[in-house]
């Protein structure tokens, strides 16, 4: 029988809570339990206080099964209280009855705290660099217990829970312990093991009871439509890659060849069945098929946990979590390791820009508007529907900076390619007049944005030499791509958009309009050393009605397929690096959808086979030809050939390194076979053939040079060579001698 905690006129005994408290713990309103629960110190000796629902009888225990003491009920939901025959402050382990059924609970309240005070210096400060060891849910031996350790930040809460399905989803059990000069949240659930599913409880300020959230840090997350966090063990890899790292960080990586092959993991190719297949079947298959097409680097399209798959991982609600669309993070661990054993980087789209508003995710987090800005007009972006980081908070910068950090050293990415950047840079970004706050100048830039970016290229290069970062900005934002101490963002590398815009634009043409927009090929040569480039051409320029690559081409079925084939090696000579999406490169017809494979049936066709051939001998001959890569981002590596044959529409130039063979590109735009064309060159001699887009194996008409051409003088000591220019085609000739 239940026992009145406190009678009228009675002092209770010291063991026994005040009434208002023990009601507090049963309907879960109490926000410090750790002051009610566990073993308790009174001037009579050790208390133990407990809640188990369900139970009828309790007794306590030491972890080593030693019997300290029966406790009473003192109320029927479960609160239970005795004195105990401890000596000292210890975890403690009830043995529970209710009839015939017998259970044990270890009592998370026995235990003390995890994060320390130097946690909260550093955390306060913002400079905490290992919140992905500390946040979240771990798993942890604590005080001889096996368990995880969890934490939260939600400064504002009036109470925080961890419910999942070793508590019955209850969240009057493991309500969690507050760091309060942190706002952090933490709490030690012992016997909770990997594969629980989990989700934080939340009770806002004003008493009010939020959507139950997924874990920020998770680690882990559950499959689609479920979106609960997920305890997971520390990621354990035998990592077999340190040549390749070392590689990485002991050279200059805009002098080295870097050619990208951008993959949406769902849809590069599915099993027969349709489903999307797993980490370890996707290297089975995915890295065999970019080594032997010479890409030196693989880029995902986000992979972090997202619910919904047509955002195409771009509204993440789990920056932690590799998607469990492919499997458990140790097969992405599987994946990068197999890549960097055979040479092959792996990038990671990044999205630090915007999150979507599922209530289980990060907006209104506690309450309150904790990870976005709170005014609309600097917290909600107008082109996704999505929430707006707000990187004027410590916090919110730390968890940013932190995940770059955890992808780099957990998962050992070579890369992150930066998505949406302009939209963080300004204020203004899709919004008019008196919709958004200017800064505190009364500019449009947005400096805390700007402070962010810095500060993650600060600390991911710092740490992390090998790894590169690259910005998709479409603006004119200066040194995007130069050091922080130089004023600049510190990026490595930045998208060049111009290049991307431009050229689609005149290859769309039809060839008998394109002399009148012979300056699309080359204003971007006016910009092209302003930043380290990469030429993209991505998933955004086969989607939403723009039509596939090969449609995009004018003309008939051989012209669209020399179009493209021009266009390919017009890129691969120009300078920057490379970057292709796919399907491109063996010139799928259809747009790409994520819900379905690639249509790599068409390699059976011998004009999209000899396209894949085309792209395959583009990438090795960029890699080994230094002339084509070396001087990528450096103007001392280009020397225009031909700038101003209008008529002709035809370009050429020269790609040059140190000591190296130089290469001349020369790039014939219109159907028109021309014989006999006269191409100055830096040197008398003879020059070899090394590609030629119009070759047969390519599906191309064959013409061509025989392989060698000889340079002769010309008037004013300038050399110069006789050509014979394939229809639509790009030829490179290399200095022999």
């Amino acid at each position: 029988m239940a026992k009145s905690p406190k009678k009228i006129g009675d002092a209770a005994p010291p063991e026994i809570p005040p009434a208002g408290e023990i009601e507090a713990i049963v309907r879960g309103q109490h926000n410090d339990p750790f002051s009610v629960l566990g073993l308790q110190k009174t001037a009579s000796g050790f208390v133990a206080r407990c809640f188990i629902p369900g139970a009828e009888a309790v007794s306590a225990h030491s972890i080593g099964g030693a019997a300290l003491g029966d406790l009473q009920c003192l109320d029927p939901a479960g609160f239970f209280c005795g004195r105990v025959s401890a000596e000292a402050f210890q975890p403690l382990r009830y043995r529970a009855t209710r009839g015939d059924v017998e259970w044990t609970v270890t009592d998370p309240y026995s235990f003390g705290p995890v994060l320390g005070p130097m946690d909260d210096y550093y955390v306060r400060e913002g400079s905490h660099l290992r919140l992905f060891d500390k946040m979240g849910a771990h798993p942890l031996k604590h005080q001889g217990v096996d368990g995880f350790h969890f934490a939260v930040w939600a400064p504002n809460a009036r109470r925080v829970s961890v419910v999942g399905d070793f508590n019955e989803w209850d969240g009057r059990r493991h309500v969690m312990r507050l760091r309060r000069d942190t706002g952090i949240w933490e709490i030690f659930a012992p016997d909770v093991r990997p594969g629980a599913a989990y989700k934080f409880e939340i009770i806002g300020k004003n008493g009010e009871l939020l959507p139950l959230k997924a874990d920020p840090y998770a680690r882990r997350a559950e499959l689609r439509p479920k979106n609960a966090s997920v305890t997971t063990a520390e990621l354990e890899q035998t990592w077999e890659d340190a040549a390749h790292r070392k590689h990485w960080a002991t050279i200059d990586q805009r002098r080295q060849p870097i050619s990208v092959y951008e993959v949406h993991a769902g849809s590069w190719q599915r099993r027969d069945d349709g489903s999307m297949l797993s980490w370890d079947e996707m290297a089975a298959r995915l890295i065999p098929y970019c080594v032997d097409m010479g890409f030196t680097h693989i880029e995902f399209m986000p992979i972090t946990e997202h619910p919904y798959d047509p955002s195409w991982g771009y509204q993440t609600t789990g920056l932690y979590a590799p998607t469990a669309r492919f499997g458990e993070p140790e097969g992405f661990a599987r994946f990068v390791n197999g890549c960097h054993k055979v040479g092959l980087g792996v990038i990671l789209d990044w999205v630090p820009a915007h999150f979507p508003t599922d209530a289980h995710g990060l907006r209104w987090f506690d309450g309150t508007a904790l990870y976005e800005h709170e005014d609309p007009r600097q917290g909600f972006h107008p082109d996704w529907n999505t929430a707006i980081y707000n990187f004027g908070r410590l916090e919110v910068v730390s968890y940013l900076v932190n995940n770059a950090l955890y992808w780099a050293e957990k998962f050992h990415l070579d890369g992150l390619r930066v998505d949406a950047v302009a939209s963080m840079l300004y204020l203004d970004y899709s919004r008019k007049e008196g919709e958004w706050v200017p800064n505190e100048y009364g500019g449009r830039e947005n400096l805390e944005a700007v402070r962010f970016l810095q500060q993650m290229n600060k600390a991911v290069y710092g740490t992390h030499p090998g790894i590169m970062t690259i910005a998709e900005e479409s603006t004119s934002w200066p040194k995007v791509s130069q050091p922080v101490h130089e004023g600049g963002l510190g990026f490595g590398f930045k998208w060049n958009m111009g290049f991307m815009h431009d050229t689609l634009s005149y290859f769309a043409r039809d060839p008998v309009h394109r002399k009148f927009h012979h300056q699309e090929l080359t204003f971007g040569l006016l910009y092209a050393f302003s930043e380290n480039f990469v030429l993209p051409i991505s998933h955004d320029e086969v989607v939403h009605g723009k039509g596939s690559m090969i449609a995009k081409m004018p003309g008939d079925d051989w012209q669209k397929f020399a179009n493209l084939r021009c266009y390919y090696g017009f890129m691969w000579g120009h300078p920057g690096k490379k970057l292709l999406f796919m399907g491109q490169e063996f010139a799928q017809w259809s747009e790409w959808s994520e819900e379905r494979s690639l249509d790599w049936n068409l390699l059976q066709y011998s004009l999209h086979e000899g396209m894949r051939r085309l792209v395959r001998d583009l990438n090795f001959t960029y890699r080994s030809k230094p002339a084509l890569h070396a001087r990528d981002c450096e103007g001392e590596g280009f020397e225009w050939l031909i700038a101003d044959d209008h008529d002709n529409s035809v370009i050429a130039w020269l790609r040059k390194s140190p000591g190296e063979k130089t290469i001349a590109v020369i790039c014939n735009l219109t159907p028109v076979y021309h014989e006999g064309y006269v191409v100055p060159l830096p040197a008398t001699g003879r020059w070899r053939e090394i590609l030629n887009t119009d070759a047969e194996i390519y599906g191309g008409s064959g013409k061509g040079n025989g392989g060698r051409v000889e340079a002769g003088p010309g008037d004013g000591g300038r050399a110069y060579a006789i050509l014979t220019l394939p229809p639509l085609a790009v030829i490179m000739l290399e200095q022999e001698n």
